[in-house]
């Protein structure tokens, strides 16, 4: 195991009714805030007007970036950060799920900033300064309620692009399940998927670490359980609070801490969502098997006999090849079950665009647990067809 640094320093408010914390939360960083959130669901669900019934109480103002996209904008981003800039706001207020939260981010880093924030998507050393955030999670997935990263689209370019700074770590979040309980089945399913990936990256390296695979592997069994019975019991709190807990802690740095880890399917699954602006859990549940049998080989078949025995519960007694195809056949009809598409022509996706889409990949995956190029790319995106 490597030398590290632990340091997680984002205050959890995790449970029913914890928004009552809300303005204990934003208190220590200022009393004007930009509201960050989606499509409007927060509205129809009444957390929008708690949310801003207890700014008003408590003597905060507040401005508004509402209209966060799936794969959030950088566009929309910008808009944020004249917000920000303009009104002199002190503490940025995402409520949402990962999309928002990711794009509040680089609103926070941009507002302190004085070029285009897509320089510090495509480079975090611009970052010097953020503006504090504070989280209202409704959506189990991403795990950027605390974590340091954040994904940003340009459409207009086909870049969607990962960057992460530990300023842009949440300062405190609030973790209520029970909003999560509208979330679609097919979210749900979306949700649970991004996590167990995020799980997969870690999980799967080339550097040892037995204490970190082995919370890797009941955090998999925990999704395992309660995502498929979330799908078909939405209203189940017990199985939303296990979800939500989980997504935090794939994604938090915990889980790589004292290993190398580099990220493989979530690189291909990118431009995925940037050409065809498909949902992202959904790419990665189409795109993980087929990594995973594609990178199935002598020198990989011990880690996935040990997924396979430990995760899966499969026996031990069987050839390690035969344990680690269960393994794989397992994990692809998990998220069959879930309801997820299985093949990349569901989603919509065909053969014109898989070259470019696999170069782009590839630039990411040089030193991935097994490194890929951009042949190998296509023919992963082929067998996913």
């Amino acid at each position: 195991m490597e030398q590290f640094i632990y340091h997680i320093p984002t205050k959890i408010y995790f449970g029913k009714g914890q928004i009552e914390h809300l303005a204990d939360a934003l208190k220590p960083y200022g009393n004007k805030v930009l509201l960050v959130y989606g499509g409007g669901s927060i509205k129809k669900n009444g957390i929008y007007d708690c949310v801003t019934d207890i700014l008003k109480e408590n003597g905060f103002t507040y401005e508004e970036l509402s209209g966060v996209e799936p794969n959030p904008r950088i566009t929309t981003v910008r808009k944020g950060v004249q917000i920000c800039k303009q009104k002199g706001i002190e503490v940025v207020l995402p409520i949402g799920g990962g999309s928002t939260i990711d794009c509040a981010k680089v609103v926070a880093a941009g507002a302190c900033y004085d070029g285009d924030p897509w320089d510090i998507v495509q480079d975090a050393s611009c970052v010097t300064k953020v503006l504090p955030i504070v989280t209202i999670l409704t959506l189990s997935a991403t795990g950027s309620e605390m974590d340091t990263f954040a994904v940003i689209s340009d459409m207009d370019a086909n870049d969607k692009l990962g960057t992460g700074h530990p300023l842009m770590r949440p300062m405190a979040s609030i973790l209520d399940p029970s909003y999560t309980e509208t979330v679609s089945a097919y979210q749900t399913a979306a949700g649970t998927a991004d996590i167990m990936s995020h799980i997969f990256e870690a999980y799967f390296s080339n550097v040892q670490g037995y204490m970190q695979d082995r919370m890797a592997e009941g955090l998999l069994k925990t999704c395992i359980h309660y995502g498929a019975y979330a799908v078909k019991h939405p209203d189940d709190y017990e199985a939303r609070a296990n979800l939500m807990w989980a997504s935090s802690w794939a994604i938090n740095d915990f889980l790589k801490l004292g290993k190398v880890v580099e990220w493989t399917v979530h690189p291909m699954e990118h431009e995925l969502s940037a050409y065809y602006d498909i949902t992202h859990g959904v790419g990665l549940a189409i795109l993980t098997p087929h990594w995973m049998r594609y990178v199935l080989n002598d020198n990989t078949v011990k880690k996935f006999r040990e997924y396979g025995i430990n995760v899966w519960g499969i026996s031990s007694d069987l050839d390690d090849y035969e344990i680690a195809n269960k393994a794989i056949d397992q994990t692809a009809a998990y998220f069959k079950e879930m309801g997820l598409p299985s093949t990349l022509t569901e989603v919509g996706i065909g053969t014109e665009k898989l070259d470019i889409m696999a170069q782009k990949a590839a630039s990411a995956l040089e030193h991935a647990y097994m490194p890929l190029n951009a042949e190998q790319v296509k023919e992963i995106y082929m067998a996913a067809l």
